[in-house]
């Protein structure tokens, strides 16, 4: 699931350029993980619940719209490069 990663310890003691305190969160709003298992390629996605919360139904649904088309997308292409990098070896029938 989504996440929120605190800043990294600096080395400057947590001071950004101008030399005031450096508190910036990264926030992670989306994810899109594509998984494989023998020849399966499966893709999903996940979105922070905070983000999910604030979305109205009509603005959630066009999310779920443009995520289902960007993971099988996504699916895709995973699958083309594996079959192109890894081809599958002959079988002993």
């Amino acid at each position: 699931m989504a996440r929120a990663v605190p800043p990294p310890e600096q080395a400057n003691g947590g001071l950004s350029g101008d030399n005031t305190p450096d508190s910036t969160w990264d926030v992670e709003l989306l994810r899109v993980l594509v998984n494989r298992k023998g020849t399966q390629v499966e893709a999903q996605w996940a979105i922070h619940p905070q983000l999910k919360q604030d979305l109205l139904p009509n603005e959630w649904q066009e999310v779920v719209d443009l995520m289902s088309k960007a993971t099988t997308i996504v699916g895709h292409r995973f699958s083309k490069a594996l079959t192109e990098a890894d081809p599958m070896p002959p079988g002993n029938a």
